[in-house]
This record gives structure tokens, C-alpha cells and sequence, in this order.
């Protein structure tokens, strides 16, 4: 008997989805498809009928082996299915991940040393002219005060701890406006790029905006990042290496269940992701 054409959704919703006879309702995918809703509508219910054709391609392969799981929770009042757990299981038996050698993990590490550095750290201060995003006569009084900051700075940089505690509405005033040490991602983007724009002792001649308000920046010093060992990060390396090896032999053990299956109603061609999620 010649397998059925395996043609593209051009209707979603109007398809019979089946696999090895075993249809998938409607409303499944409907119900999946809102786990996808990043994709255009048609895109989203492909991409759900994939996920489900997957999932009942693991159940039944399951079932031909006889293999079954126990339920595990997470912890979080969250219990598999037993379907769930017998793909887990499934998984785990039949898909072979070899663990990363060290040799692999040095060598990924000696290729991609940019990315294991520390953060740069940056001590900074700053005086806080708090405005709402919304309130346009707040925000341009809160601008008035801190180009006035800015312009008596310039003349007297010595006044900052002062001028903190007096005018600023962020809690690091009762510090004279010291908020310690930063690192990439611990501040708004404008704060960050502003920050990076000085030189250590050096205030911010305007006023910086953010959604908070109107900010006056002074750069104490900046700490600049160093490479880390690699004993320091080759568990993470490997923890990688690990989690990338998975999902490509995932995604190789169940094409090959898609390529022996008779699925109809769904092109598995286009779909974006085969591994288990």
C-alpha cells in the first residue's frame, strides 16, 4: 500500500491528523496551538499538530515496548500524566547521550574565551529626580532640578553626597547617592550606557533619562572584567555540551519514528523543533 501524502496544512482545522491510524482531535490542537501563540495563527496550529503527532508517536512507542514510568512531581503541586512520564522514561532508556569529555569541553572553552569572563563591575552614585512616565509637568520640573545639579557639579564636584541627600528620591540619598557595585543588566539600558560613557570620578554634565525620572551620574570606579579559569567553568561547559548532544539525538531518535510512521494531515517536514519539551 502506498503511504498517504504527507501534504502542508493550507486550511488548519480542516485536516484529519492521524498517526498509525490513530486520529488527533481538533480541539487537542486548537488547546496546543496556545502554546505556540508566537507563530501567525496557520503557523501555530502546524506547529501544534507536530507537537501532538510527536507526543503520539512517543505514547505508542512506548506501549510496542512496554515501557512505563512513574509519575514524577515538581515540587510545585505539578505531577506528570502517565503518558508523560512514559515518554520521560522512554527517553531515557532509548536515547544514548554521551557525556562531555574534557577534551571536548577544553576545546569549547578555548574557542569561546570571550564568553567566560566576570562581569565588569562599575561603582557608581546618582541623584534621582523621580518623574512617572506620564506626568509631563513632573517630568519637566524633575529636568529643570537636575540640569541645575549638573551645571552647581561642574563647579563643585564636592557637593555630590550633599546634593544627594537633599534633593535625591531614591533610597541611596541616606548614602549620598551611592548605589555600590553594578554589573551588566543590574540598571535600565539609558542608566547603563551612560555610566559607560565616563571616566572613573567623572559626573554626567546632563541630566540622564530613564523611566524613573532624571538622573545626575557619577562614576566612582569601574572593575574591569578578568577570564576565568577553566576549571571554574568546565561543569557549566559540559552541562552545555550535554544539554546541546540531547536535543540533537532527541530530534535524530524521533525522525526516525517519523519516518516509519503513517502520519497523515500534518507535513513533520516543516516542523520547527523534533525533541521533547
Amino acid at each position: 500500500m502506498t503511504a498517504p501524502t504527507r501534504t502542508l496544512i493550507s486550511r488548519p482545522g480542516r485536516q484529519r491528523v492521524s498517526v498509525n491510524g490513530v486520529a488527533i482531535a481538533g480541539q487537542d490542537i486548537l488547546r496546543e496551538a496556545r502554546n505556540h501563540a508566537d507563530h501567525l495563527p496557520a503557523e501555530a496550529w502546524r506547529a501544534a499538530a507536530a507537537a501532538l503527532v510527536v507526543k503520539e508517536l512517543l505514547v505508542q512507542e512506548a506501549r510496542r515496548l512496554g515501557i512505563a514510568g512513574a509519575p514524577l512531581s515538581d515540587g510545585e503541586g505539578r505531577t506528570e500524566t502517565d503518558e508523560e512520564a512514559a515518554i520521560r522514561a522512554l527517553v531515557e532508556g532509548e536515547v544514548a547521550v554521551p557525556r562531555a569529555t574534557a577534551e571536548e569541553c577544553l576545546r569549547y572553552f578555548e574557542s569561546n574565551r570571550a564568553r567566560f569572563r566576570s562581569a565588569t563591575l562599575s561603582e557608581a552614585s546618582h541623584i534621582l529626580l523621580a518623574a512617572a512616565p506620564g506626568d509631563a509637568e513632573a517630568r519637566k520640573a524633575a529636568e529643570a532640578t537636575a540640569h541645575d545639579l549638573c551645571h552647581q557639579l561642574a563647579r563643585d564636584p564636592a557637593l555630590f553626597e550633599a546634593l544627594a541627600r537633599a534633593h535625591s528620591h531614591c533610597p541611596s540619598a541616606g548614602q549620598g547617592g551611592s548605589l555600590g557595585q553594578l554589573q551588566p543588566g543590574s540598571t535600565v539600558p539609558e542608566f547603563e550606557i551612560a555610566l559607560a560613557a565616563l571616566r572613573p570620578g567623572e559626573i554626567s554634565r546632563q541630566p540622564v533619562e530613564t523611566r524613573f525620572g532624571y538622573h545626575v551620574v557619577r562614576l566612582e570606579r569601574r572593575i574591569d572584567g578578568a577570564q576565568l579559569p577553566f576549571e571554574a567553568v568546565r561543569a557549566r561547559i559540559a552541562a552545555y555540551l550535554e544539554q546541546a548532544a540531547s536535543h540533537r539525538a532527541q530530534a535524530q531518535y524521533i525522525a526516525r519514528l517519523v519516518s516509519a510512521a503513517d502520519i497523515s494531515g500534518v507535513d513533520m517536514a516543516t516542523a520547527a523543533d523534533h525533541r521533547v519539551h
